[in-house]
């Protein structure tokens, strides 16, 4: 059980503000600070704070004493890597529209540009390892996002209610084929514009959005939250068009723009969540939340960026399912725990949380390597053989899965923690057959 010490990552499209302020440091940060990460992963690994003030990389902890550290199950399927990674991320402006490889994808994709002789470092190169990327999103804060194909009928209704005579071709060709092979049609099209005709076909769409807006007398209210998906009633696209004309505005002439009229606008609450499978095309427009991912930094990028895009790989990944994500408000797992469901057995998150005036102690049962990160009051753990750390916001701790069981007794409410550790470690049973087994 010691504390640890999380690299920050300055991202052009990050905040100065969500993640000092979880840290306690200075407020507004000279420079963008996007992601906070918490984990093992080679690009930035967390630093273990050993009490007589000496500190030792996690990523060599690891493989140093796997079997102490990640318990013989982990090491078994997962040799001696941490198979999950964990961050914070703040989001002031969108994130590249992405998606991330499945497992098969993924190692055929690093083999083959291993063969090819491609530097890992390289910015043309797409995999920069062998795993796939699925990812949870827990929002701190409310959580804008663009994430996976809208049902195409409600997209030809958009296009409908644009009145834009540009896009009607485009409004034609999926009416035509209102399913997944339609929107692949429709997305290659537009991924794969020419600029001359991107240029004849995005002024218009952005002065058709604007347009709606007007009709509709609304510039600057965010879209109620209603139901498990965040979606318009009727014909009502007024949070698309505002969404569209703000990515139009950071990104002018990208062809991402054009993309992201075909997916879905999702907001999240506090302590709501979404799981992202590999295959789905996302963004993140705003906001800051609680990540967790297998330990994969595999992005394939179409566009909303200034960095590497391959079309070609882009396609081979994604999958054009359509329809509303569902959002998760979690499930209780005890008085103090809640946890989100994934298929991923990479990884599971929960959250603790203690009101003002509560105060029993928990204890934490799991013979797997876990990650705790305190978001707001502070906590005292204390383990069977006597070892004992606080954890104040912004702070984290690591537990070794040889570690003593450990009881964490909350400070003065209110209390949040997040729980990070392996899908296939169990939880209570009556949470159900999608957690640990799958």
């Amino acid at each position: 059980m010691e504390l640890l010490r999380n690299a920050v990552r300055p991202y052009a499209w990050g905040s100065r503000t969500a993640i000092p302020e979880l840290l306690g440091g200075p407020v507004p940060a000279p420079h963008p600070q996007a992601e906070l990460w918490l984990g093992a992963h080679p690009a930035d690994p967390s630093v273990l704070m050993h009490g007589d003030g000496a500190e030792t990389s996690l990523l060599e902890a690891l493989r140093a004493d796997p079997y102490r550290h990640l318990g013989p199950r982990c090491v078994q399927r997962w040799g001696g890597q941490l198979p999950f990674l964990l961050k914070v991320l703040a989001a002031e402006e969108p994130l590249s529209l992405q998606a991330h490889p499945s497992a098969e994808q993924a190692a055929e994709g690093f083999a083959r540009e291993e063969g090819r002789g491609v530097p890992r470092d390289a910015p043309e190169r797409n995999y920069v390892d062998p795993s796939h990327k699925p990812e949870l999103i827990c929002a701190l804060t409310e959580l804008q996002a663009l994430a996976g194909f809208r049902d195409p009928q409600r997209t030809v209704e958009l296009l409908e209610a644009l009145d834009v005579p540009a896009l009607d071709p485009y409004r034609v060709m999926l009416a035509a084929e209102p399913n997944a092979d339609g929107l692949r049609t429709l997305f290659t099209t537009w991924i794969t514009m020419p600029e001359p005709a991107m240029k004849a076909v995005l002024p218009p769409t952005l002065d058709g959005c604007v347009a709606l807006l007007r009709r509709n007398g609304v510039w600057s209210s965010s879209p109620t939250p209603s139901g498990d998906f965040r979606a318009p009633r009727g014909g009502d696209f007024r949070a698309e068009c505002r969404v569209i004309l703000e990515l139009a505005e950071t990104y002018p002439g990208d062809v991402g723009v054009l993309a992201a009229l075909l997916l879905n606008h999702v907001v999240l609450a506090s302590g709501e969540a979404m799981y992202l499978p590999a295959g789905n095309l996302h963004t993140y427009l705003r906001g800051t939340g609680v990540e967790i991912s297998a330990n994969s930094d595999n992005v394939l990028r179409g566009g909303l960026t200034s960095k590497h895009i391959d079309v070609p790989e882009l396609l081979r990944v994604l999958d054009f399912s359509y329809g509303a994500l569902p959002v998760q408000r979690g499930e209780p797992v005890g008085p103090h725990e809640t946890a989100y469901r994934t298929l991923a057995e990479e990884f599971q998150l929960t959250r603790l949380e203690w009101a003002h005036g509560e105060s029993t102690p928990m204890c934490l049962h799991s013979r797997w390597p876990q990650i705790l990160l305190c978001t707001q009051g502070s906590a005292r753990l204390h383990s069977l053989d006597g070892g004992s750390v606080t954890v104040r916001r912004g702070g984290s701790v690591w537990l070794a899965a040889d570690d003593p069981e450990v009881t964490v007794c909350p400070g003065p409410g209110p209390v949040q923690l997040f729980r990070a550790l392996p899908g296939l470690a169990p939880l209570p049973a009556h949470l159900g057959p999608s957690f640990g087994s799958e």
